[in-house]
């Protein structure tokens, strides 16, 4: 047996310097292609950062303001004076609890309770007449991240990775990283490879925890562990020939090897020690509030992961519901001003500052930057609360960076931000106009499955022209 090993590995290795350059050759000659894709629009963007508040974020209180909701506010929603809603009757129309005030040359109306974010107003582009299929958290959040209501379908970060490739050898081409409260509603389906090959789901990441089992065990030294990594890719290379189009295969094979690369890089990106005193000031990063703190910490690990070439990176504030409603998350049913209070200043300063690390360092010309939630809120109150329930008719996100135009505000809901009204923008929209600042023609991006092509945007979406350079 020790014969059979010893001829297998000599035979290997006498065959690796013709196979390797190959398959380096391979591996270029697919990034060009990939990088410059037949047909399509001209790439705005190389990589993608997706910043998403899990809970439904209200875009009454945060990003669009309503003077009629101030003036009529503690009268009957008109038309609506009974509705019910996801929790139960709803009861008069309730202004927001903090001021808005024009931002930024643009002079956009922005709430008070995002004084930092107000800053980037005329960076960014806002879609404010969103709306969703679902009412409900989980299918909500994988709605948005999918286009899917339904488990099961590739997360926008899996397609830009299947479409594209990715842009390092030493770090995955698309990570997610949770925060410190935990994963969102639906955890990892929210950044799924659905049914893309399984080497497209995100690795998942945060700055408290590291990537794990990477670390090499003490009474195994690196000559060994490259032996094992030789024979083991020689064995996974013939299994793989006997059976061709295994994907999870393919992709455990793939995951080794970047594995073996990350032993060294992964390290290097997710230490935060080597930030200066002034970033750190600046994001927050040493905030008394550890909630605050933890996110920080993140937003800083997602600017570092971006910089280094990963091509989608998918960053959460805030996580899955719990059972006080607004506590882990933006669910702010029964008390608005005392959850948005907690949660405003978690999110405003690490956010601002990582807008402003990556604008001052060039990487918004070709990096886009998302924000995102599942739904909207009602303008009115929950009966019986100070709070807001959910509202899948209207809601707001909105995108900056590369080939996005600034200072804009596209579409709009009705006087009181109960439905969207104007230009309403469905979710494949969003992700139409997302792969075409990619260089991707959303209509030829598919993926053959169970009979049918699947796309990112199903059968629907158009790109919002509007909101372009």
């Amino acid at each position: 047996m020790t014969d059979l090993l010893q001829n297998t590995r000599r035979h290997f290795l006498s065959t690796m310097p013709g196979a390797m350059a190959g398959l380096g050759l391979t591996d270029l000659l697919s990034r060009e292609l990939f990088s410059a894709p037949a047909g399509g629009p001209v790439a705005k963007a190389k990589r993608v950062l997706q910043i998403f508040c899990p809970g439904a974020a209200s875009h009454i209180d945060l990003w669009e303001h309503k003077p009629e909701l101030e003036k009529m506010s503690g009268n009957p929603l008109p038309g609506e004076e009974d509705f019910s809603s996801f929790q139960g009757k709803n009861g008069n129309l309730m202004k927001s609890p903090w001021p808005f005030k024009e931002a930024g040359q643009s002079g956009k109306m922005f709430s008070t309770n995002l004084p930092n974010m107000a800053r980037h107003v005329d960076d960014m582009a806002f879609c404010h007449s969103m709306w969703s299929k679902s009412n409900t958290h989980g299918p909500g959040c994988i709605f948005m991240n999918t286009g899917f209501a339904d488990e099961g379908f590739p997360s926008a970060g899996a397609w830009t990775s299947y479409a594209l490739g990715s842009l390092t050898d030493d770090l995955p081409a698309y990570v997610a990283i949770t925060d410190l409260r935990g994963e969102p509603p639906n955890g990892k389906a929210n950044w799924s490879n659905g049914f893309l090959p399984a080497q497209h789901q995100a690795i998942l990441m945060n700055a408290q925890k590291p990537i794990r089992n990477l670390k090499l065990p003490r009474n195994i030294s690196p000559k060994e562990e490259g032996a094992s990594r030789d024979l083991l890719r020689l064995l996974n290379e013939k299994h793989l020939e006997k059976n061709p189009g295994l994907s999870e295969l393919q992709a455990r094979m793939h995951a080794y090897e970047l594995a073996a690369k990350m032993q060294l890089s992964a390290p290097e990106v997710s230490d935060l020690s080597s930030e200066s005193s002034s970033t750190r000031k600046a994001y927050g990063m040493d905030d008394p509030n550890h909630l605050k703190a933890g996110y920080a910490n993140n937003c800083v690990l997602a600017r570092r992961l971006l910089e280094r070439g990963v091509r989608f990176v998918n960053l959460y504030c805030a996580s899955r519901a719990s059972g006080v409603d607004g506590l882990l998350n933006w669910d702010a049913h029964k008390t608005l001003k005392g959850d948005y209070e907690r949660h405003c200043p978690i999110f405003d300063q690490p956010t601002a500052a990582l807008l402003s690390d990556l604008k001052q360092r060039g990487m918004l010309e070709d990096t886009l930057v998302l924000w995102s939630t599942e739904f909207g809120r009602m303008p009115t109150h929950q009966a019986g609360t100070v709070g807001r329930d959910h509202n899948p008719d209207a809601f707001t996100c909105w995108m900056m960076g590369a080939g996005v135009k600034g200072g804009v505000s596209y579409g709009a809901t009705d006087p009181f931000g109960r439905r969207a009204e104007v230009n309403k923008t469905s979710v494949w929209d969003f992700y139409a106009t997302v792969l075409h600042l990619l260089g991707i023609d959303h209509q030829k991006l598919s993926a053959y499955h169970n009979g049918i092509d699947r796309r990112l945007t199903d059968v629907h979406g158009h790109v919002i022209n509007q909101i372009l350079v």
